[in-house]
Parts: C-alpha cells; sequence; structure tokens
C-alpha cells in the first residue's frame, strides 16, 4: 500500500513538472567572439609594422598575408574564384606631382591649398584647357525628369560641380531622397556622368556641409597615391578630376562674370541651364603611373549547399604613409594607422570566422569570408569581386559588411545601413529583440554612408546587402559623451594619421554587434528562401533582370 502511494505520488509528481526546454538549435560558437580577441587583430593590422596598409605595398602585402594565415589558423579554406586565399586585383596606380595648379587669367589655384586633382587616365602628362561650364549638381537622372546637362555641350570642356544633391522642395519632398543624400549625390557619380558627357576636367566644389566632411579630409584622401581599376575599352574617362575649394571657386566664378551664390540657388531648382563663364582655364596635371595588383583575400566554410552562398566583408587597406609637407614637424606622424577605419572591420569578420568555424555543423549555405582592398579608392576591390564572384552573383544571398566596429562600448540599438531596403531588416530586427536591444536606421543620411562602402558594390547588382554603422544608444552614465566622442571622429580622424588604436577602447559592444551578425548570416543560410529586396526598392529590380 506505501509503496503504491509514492509510486502514486511519483507519477503525480512527474505528471506535474514543467517539461525542460529543448536545446537551442546548432549554429555558431558565438561564445568564440570576444572583446580581447577583437583587440589582438587589431592592433597587429593598425601597427606602425604595417606601414597605413596600402595596396601594392610592402605593409599592404603584410596585410594580405595575416588575414591568410589567420583563416588556415582558424579552418576556413581558401575561397578564391582559382582555389587560393587571393583574388589578385589590377589596379592602376598613380601620383600626382605637387607643383599642379589651375590657371585662370589674373589668378592660379594652388594645389592641395586650392584644389586637388587626378586623373582617370594612364598618361604621364595630362593637359586640360578650355571654357568652364557650371553644371549645377551634375546630374542627368531621366527617371526624376532632371537634366543638369540639358541644351550644353561640354565635350573637352571644363564642368564645375557642385557636390551632394539638389534640395526638396515643399511639392516634392521625397526628390531625390529628401534628406538623406543618394548616389547621385556621391562625388563617384559627379565624376561618371561629367565622363559620360564628353568633359575634359570637373571642379568639384567643396564645402563642408555638402561634402559632410572637412577640406582636410579632400587634402588627404585624393594626394598622394591613387589608384583605379584599369580603365575598359570605350569607357569615357576625365583627364582631370578635382576638387576645388569655395573660395577658390566663388573667385573663378567672379572672374568668369558670374556670382557662385546666385548660380546655386537657380541650380536647387527645376529648370536649371548650364551656365558657360566668360573664362578659360587651363591645368597641366604631371604623374607617375603604373599597373600593380592587390588581392582580395577570402576564405569559405562550405555549407552542405555549396551553390548558394552569404558573403561578409570588411576593407582591409588604408592610405599608407603621406609623403613629407612642407611645415610639418621632424616628428610628424604620416602613417594612415587606420585603426578604427578599418582594422577594426577586418579583426570583426575574423571574430565571425572563427565562430563559424567552431560550430557543430555546418552551415546550410556557404559562408565566405572577403577581405576587399582599395575601398578608400572608390570601393575598387570589392567592385572588382562582385564583377567576377565565387559563385554566380544571383547566388549569392547576402552581403554582410563591416566598416568599423564600435570602441566605445556597449549600446542598445545597432545600425545597418540598408536593413530598410530589404527582407534582410525583419531578421535583424527579430535577432535584436531576443537580446533586448533595437534596429536604428541611418543616423546620417545626409552623408549617404549606403553608398560609401563595399557592401553597395554588391547592391548595385542586385543582392541584399547591409553595412553596420555607428550606434547611437550607448549605456551607462557617461552615454552622452561616448556620442559626442563618436560624433567627433569624423572631423578629427576620419582619414587622418590620428585614427590609432587607444587602450581606453572597449570592444564589449562591438564584440555583440559581432554576435548579432554571425546569427544573422547563418540565419540568412538556412532559410529555404534568398533575402528580396522589397517591392519598389531600385536594387530589386537588378535581380528581377
Amino acid at each position: 500500500m506505501r509503496k503504491t502511494t509514492c509510486s502514486a505520488l511519483l507519477v503525480l509528481a512527474i505528471g506535474c513538472s514543467t517539461p525542460a526546454p529543448p536545446p537551442p538549435p546548432p549554429g555558431p560558437a558565438e561564445d568564440q567572439i570576444t572583446a580581447a580577441s577583437l583587440v589582438d587583430h587589431l592592433k597587429v593590422l593598425a601597427s606602425d609594422e604595417y606601414e597605413g596598409r596600402a595596396p601594392a605595398t610592402p605593409g599592404g602585402q603584410k596585410t594580405q598575408d595575416y588575414l591568410a594565415q589567420q583563416l588556415k589558423a582558424i579552418g576556413i579554406e581558401p575561397g578564391a574564384p582559382d582555389g587560393t586565399y587571393f583574388q589578385q586585383v589590377p589596379i592602376v596606380e598613380s601620383a600626382v606631382e605637387r607643383n599642379f595648379v589651375v590657371s585662370v587669367p589674373g589668378n592660379t589655384y594652388k594645389y592641395m591649398t586650392d584644389v586637388v586633382a587626378f586623373s582617370g587616365v594612364e598618361k604621364a602628362r595630362v593637359q586640360v584647357q578650355g571654357e568652364v561650364v557650371f553644371v549645377g549638381y551634375g546630374i542627368n537622372a531621366p527617371e526624376l525628369k532632371w537634366n543638369d546637362y540639358a541644351g550644353a555641350n561640354v565635350r573637352g570642356k571644363w564642368v564645375m560641380i557642385m557636390v551632394n544633391d539638389p534640395p526638396a522642395p515643399a511639392e516634392e519632398p521625397t526628390l531625390f531622397g529628401g534628406t538623406a543624400l543618394t548616389y547621385y549625390g556621391r562625388w563617384t557619380y559627379k565624376f561618371e556622368e561629367a565622363a559620360r558627357q564628353g568633359a575634359a576636367g570637373a571642379l568639384l566644389i567643396h564645402t563642408d556641409e555638402s561634402a559632410t566632411y572637412p577640406w582636410q579630409v579632400v587634402q588627404t584622401s585624393w594626394s598622394g597615391t591613387q589608384y583605379s581599376l584599369p580603365p575598359r575599352a570605350g569607357e569615357p574617362a576625365l583627364g582631370i578630376k578635382a576638387w576645388i575649394t569655395n573660395a577658390a571657386a566663388k573667385d573663378l566664378a567672379k572672374r568668369g562674370g558670374r556670382d557662385l551664390d546666385t548660380m546655386r540657388a537657380a541650380a536647387s531648382k527645376r529648370g536649371f541651364k548650364p551656365v558657360t563663364l566668360n573664362i578659360r582655364a587651363a591645368a597641366t596635371l604631371m604623374q607617375r603611373s603604373s599597373r600593380k595588383t592587390a588581392a582580395n583575400v577570402i576564405g569559405v566554410l562550405k555549407g552542405t549547399n555549396t551553390s548558394e552562398g552569404v558573403i561578409y566583408s570588411a576593407h582591409w587597406d588604408h592610405f599608407g604613409i603621406r609623403d613629407p609637407q612642407p611645415g610639418d614637424a621632424k616628428d610628424a606622424d604620416r602613417i594612415f594607422n587606420g585603426a578604427y577605419d578599418n582594422a577594426s572591420g577586418c579583426a570583426g569578420v575574423l571574430e565571425i570566422a572563427k565562430a563559424f568555424a567552431k560550430a557543430p555543423q555546418k552551415p546550410a549555405r556557404s559562408i565566405y569570408f572577403a577581405f576587399v582592398t582599395a575601398e578608400e579608392s572608390g570601393l575598387l576591390g570589392s567592385a572588382f569581386l562582385a564583377a567576377n564572384p565565387p559563385l554566380p552573383i544571383d547566388k549569392i544571398a547576402a552581403n554582410i559588411n563591416i566598416d568599423g566596429v564600435n570602441y566605445l562600448g556597449a549600446t542598445k540599438d545597432m545600425v545597418q545601413l540598408g536593413s530598410e531596403r530589404s527582407t534582410i531588416g525583419p531578421m535583424i530586427e527579430a535577432i535584436l529583440k531576443e537580446r533586448s536591444r533595437t534596429l536604428t536606421g541611418d543616423t546620417h543620411p545626409e552623408r549617404g554612408y549606403f553608398f560609401r562602402s563595399d557592401h553597395f558594390s554588391f547592391a548595385k547588382l542586385g543582392v541584399p546587402a547591409i553595412s553596420l554603422s555607428e550606434p547611437r544608444q550607448f549605456t551607462g552614465a557617461n552615454a552622452a559623451d561616448l556620442l559626442k566622442k563618436q560624433e567627433a571622429y569624423n572631423d578629427k580622424d576620419y582619414h587622418q594619421p590620428s585614427d590609432q588604436y587607444d587602450a581606453s577602447w572597449d570592444f564589449a559592444g562591438g564584440a555583440d554587434d559581432m554576435k548579432v551578425l554571425t546569427q544573422l548570416g547563418w540565419r540568412i543560410a538556412a532559410q529555404p528562401e534568398m533575402p528580396k529586396y522589397n517591392a519598389g526598392d531600385q536594387f530589386g529590380e537588378v535581380r528581377k533582370k
């Protein structure tokens, strides 16, 4: 009797107990991602020994070798199309002589002080002489019924162009993205369209507001050694691509009988017509030019379905060591270490690769880890990779790009550029919600960050693509100070030698972000359907075609 009662009680107890939760599905080993190991990689890549990681330099070669060695040590196989870790990217290396000037009757605009120039052609000596035509924003967008070149023949001439997009009027609040910068507003587009129109030279007018960065960024980014992909046969090219300061542009317009501010106001409205200034400009650009190669470093963790894949990317290059400049102190720091931009992103992708390599099972789709070259020169490495991918481009489910990892501590939010464009957005949002965090939209749409990093090379070809950006919601008592510190980077350290590793940096938040991105890639690889751009998105139409 007692035995029966005990048995009954045992059955009752078992029946009333809460079932144990099922074990979580196998996934990437997120615990492998730590702030300490992020820092270890970053300190190497951003060290003086790596000489600023310029493409086709000893420092660049060291960078490529380090990344390949780390992938191999983790257990990630070679992923380049030729079966190695290295996809060789042909690049044109050129350096402009510092005696470059733009001359007009009565004045000369000096290199670095007033103008910074480079060339789209591979000639040792490039001459441009001709009339100067003000073409407003330099945009030809038939779908928006906007053409700043309408009625003008600029062949063989100079065009002077404003940076950014035209402002959206009250009656058209979404024109050119409203307050957000579109690709039409980017400097790359301005030069591309000027070349298509047959111009011989282009002068982009710099203001801190329109470019969203100070003149010193122009000076460091477009002086010294420049890189480009070899031109394709028949592709139009500008003899001289130049930036000019606002003060110099106003002086040039005045000498040509026009007021720049008046022309600007007219160009901001529909119906603007190009203005030919009553002045000719001349410039002779001398450059040293040669053909070289620099590698995209690519690894792969093969999935159960090897015909499709997800690509993580980060650019490994930076600006190397700049030449001495007049007025430099004897001990001036001339090494562009690029700690945040983008040694941190490379470190992040290596950590993600480690988490995938240590997973208890294979991902459903293959996962590629690409460290691309020459991003700072116009997304060259990623453009080459997107044009020459390890899988057919329509078999790439997504590109997850990292161009800087948060080094200021934990945050409540995460910013993913492009998340609102595709079905990837809700996936990130769900992962963050599981971790009591939120997804935040682009915090600086006016800067056009979506068009300024390597994911854009994939987006242009229809691949759903996102890129990690700067968070807003830091935690802790000093959250406001951390946000101010982050905001100061753009004016103080962006593309400057001062972008160096600091022992006070806190990668706790950055490590959390890498875990989120790891889980995102795993889920994208696992879902039956590939991500898609939302209906009506401009990049979604590409894949349909």
